[in-house]
């Protein structure tokens, strides 16, 4: 018997104010666009506030609807003033992308304190951040979806060059998605994660410099080739839609068959 499901319309976002933190480049960048033809309302942020307004300006050139934010993840009270700036455009606050995130690939025992520091501000401490205020505006309006951006690297040990501080806060990120799909089910709130691989981006330009490496990346790859930031839109826009309606606290690798080996 039908249940009138039609999964089509199940992967629309039109009406909903989505945030993508990291939105001015690379996968953050193409996440927005993404979300934005699906139709919702975006506010990209992004720490460089040129690179927010050029996305922002790709996104309204096809005719639709998206916001630029200047925020650093690691302020608290930047991420809160962005979050309520972002709720004030529509009323609404319905998705988060937790997208930002950098890396500094150095041998463990050359790498500073204040480098590790660095990346567990940004790659846990603001998701973190972002999480708990964009959530403030979704308990109170009883729904809302978040996507976290973790890694492969969360989920494996690597190997092929050394990046444990990077490694260890996507990792984190897994079970952080975890904890936070517990707390906020019965809010339902989602809380999903990605895991991507190697994507062509500026993220990975002084691994991009090293063709044996990349060859490498490829050889280990079972599809056998390095992601484009547009592979990972789809699962992005599926895990914010009504389509993923039951789905929460998981991990959703995006990764050309990397983890199935």
């Amino acid at each position: 018997m039908s249940t009138g499901f039609n999964p089509l319309k199940a992967f629309s976002l039109e009406g909903q104010t989505a945030v993508v933190t990291g939105g001015g480049n690379g996968i953050g960048k193409a996440v927005a666009l993404g979300l934005a033809r699906s139709g919702a309302h975006v506010v990209v942020m992004d720490h460089e506030f040129s690179a927010a307004q050029a996305a922002v300006s790709d996104i309204v050139k096809e005719g639709l609807s998206a916001t630029a934010i200047c925020v650093d993840v690691k302020d608290e009270s930047q991420v809160d003033q962005a979050m309520n700036q972002a709720y004030e455009l529509h009323q609404r606050l319905d998705i988060l992308i937790n997208n930002a995130g950098i890396a500094i690939r150095k041998p463990t025992i050359d790498l500073a304190l204040a480098d590790w520091n660095r990346v567990l501000e940004v790659n846990l401490t603001g998701v973190f951040l972002c999480a708990r205020s964009a959530a403030r505006f979704m308990i109170e309006q009883g729904s809302g979806a978040m996507v976290n951006t973790a890694s492969i690297m969360g989920l494996s040990g690597g190997g092929l060059y050394p990046n444990i501080s990077y490694q260890s806060t996507k990792g984190a990120i897994v079970n952080l998605t975890r904890a936070l799909a517990v707390e906020w089910a019965s809010h339902q709130i989602r809380v999903n994660a990605i895991a991507p691989t190697w994507v062509e981006t500026d993220f990975i330009k002084s691994l991009m410099a090293q063709p044996e490496l990349i060859e490498k990346i490829k050889g280990i790859t079972p599809l056998g080739r390095l992601a484009k930031p547009e592979d990972i839109v789809g699962a992005v826009v599926f895990l914010c839609s009504p389509c993923a309606s039951m789905v929460t606290g998981h991990t959703l690798a995006v990764d050309g068959g990397f983890l199935a080996q």
